[in-house]
């Protein structure tokens, strides 16, 4: 392989975009392809100007050249995946509750899913996988083994909190047979669940610098100029599979839950592992090292935002796509006003990264970057597509209202991406 440690692959074409970017936002790229090359894209729209969250769906035969409109669902945080002949796109709602004083409040809602027979051009009512129930997620990975399809949602296990609920989530590994109507609840196994409140002592994380700012196990807490660290924890999460015997973390009928790590840190995700029993059932739990010591967080480049992990069975290297920071040591009370969040949330580099093990990652490329405080590049996707890896990206022009609420959804390809290894 010829070594090449740094590109950007300009941005193909914008699959979908705001009309009304102060008040309507682009959210959730989520992609697949199918067999014979057609690209499957899905986003969602939020903000002031979205009574519900809902999504859309997009198809592009012309490698993603140019994209067309098929379908629009009514829930969002969605990923498209295939199981069998089938195209799903899976992900939950999120309802409106007025609260006392007349203020309108997202709450997190139930598990639903679509069906496609077709290649995407119909698509079925929307099923619910469950009832009365909050999950979370975002477009992260989909794994397939041994006839089954996995990917993690996140259940909300507890409501007593004011703020961001990352605490509270318990990443919940799914299962089903690739040739089942996954349109039924029953067609799923869900593993047992472990929200990171229960699972993590943070009185054991202090040689870490964990948390970093000063935390509440329930409310946030401002660290400077006015600017709040909400309780630790852990989200969006992937699903890993090691199969070399050799990998010190390999265990038969174990796979691993690869997470952004919200600490108020750069660097890091936390782990856990899935252990599948002889009856078919999923235990989650916390991971040991051979030390016999429990690990929560592990090195990852842009572990502290969203980022998407894929295995490449060609090159038997694992890929990471996220998020750059490069100023995650300022103090808070002096960011620019127009920065967004905590200095750690930077959103406006896309890195991409390579590793044996998913321990030890080399940088590949730089995809793109933006320079203005409101524009972003974040909350990637990405697919494989014969010798090109395919991304959807999160992406913010200067129309954009900040970092965080996007106002398109762009394609790019890395043509040849194996060649990135060195």
């Amino acid at each position: 392989m010829r070594k090449m440690v740094s590109i950007q692959a300009p941005v193909i074409s914008i699959m979908a975009a705001s009309d009304t970017p102060e008040s309507k936002y682009a959210y959730s790229p989520g992609i697949c392809v199918l067999p014979d090359g057609r690209l499957v894209g899905s986003m969602d729209y939020g903000g002031p100007a979205v009574t519900n969250y809902y999504g859309e769906i997009y198809l592009s035969d012309d490698n993603g050249l140019t994209w067309r409109k098929v379908h629009t669902f009514d829930f969002c945080h969605a990923r498209p995946f295939t199981a069998g002949d089938l195209l799903y796109v899976i992900g939950h709602r999120i309802q409106l509750e007025t609260l006392p004083d007349g203020r309108d409040h997202e709450v997190l809602s139930d598990l639903c899913i679509i069906c496609s027979a077709d290649r995407g051009e119909h698509w079925s009512e929307t099923a619910m996988l469950t009832h009365g129930k909050r999950w979370h997620q975002a477009p992260s990975n989909v794994l397939y083994r041994n006839g089954s399809v996995y990917l993690v949602m996140e259940e909300q296990i507890y409501s007593d909190i004011d703020t961001w609920a990352v605490s509270t989530f318990a990443p919940v590994l799914m299962r089903a047979c690739v040739t089942d109507n996954l349109l039924y609840p029953e067609s799923w196994t869900f593993a047992d669940r472990l929200p990171f409140r229960d699972a993590v002592d943070l009185n054991r994380t202090d040689l870490f610098g964990i948390p970093f700012y000063p935390y509440d196990r329930r409310h946030n807490v401002e660290v400077g100029g006015g600017r709040c660290c909400e309780p630790l924890g852990w989200l969006e999460t992937n699903v890993v599979c090691f199969n070399d015997p050799r990998h010190v973390l390999y265990q038969p009928n174990t796979l691993y839950l690869w997470m952004r790590a919200h600490t108020g840190l750069t660097g890091y995700a936390a782990i856990a592992k899935v252990t599948e029993q002889p009856d078919g059932s999923m235990t989650t739990s916390l991971v040991q090292v051979p030390s016999g010591r429990t690990m929560v967080y592990v090195p990852c480049p842009g572990g502290q935002m969203k980022f998407h992990i894929l295995y490449d069975e060609i090159s038997g290297y694992y890929w990471l796509l996220s998020t750059q920071a490069t100023d995650s040591m300022i103090r808070p009370d002096c960011m620019p006003q127009d920065r967004w969040g905590l200095p750690n949330n930077e959103r406006q580099r896309l890195q991409l990264f390579f590793s044996k093990n998913c321990w030890d990652w080399c940088f590949a490329a730089l995809i793109d970057r933006c320079d203005q405080p409101n524009m972003s590049r974040q909350y990637a996707s990405m697919i494989i597509s014969g010798d090109d890896l395919c991304i959807l990206c999160r992406s913010g022009d200067e129309r954009a209202r900040n970092a965080h609420n996007s106002n398109m959804i762009t394609f790019s390809r890395i043509h040849h991406f194996r060649e990135l290894l060195y």
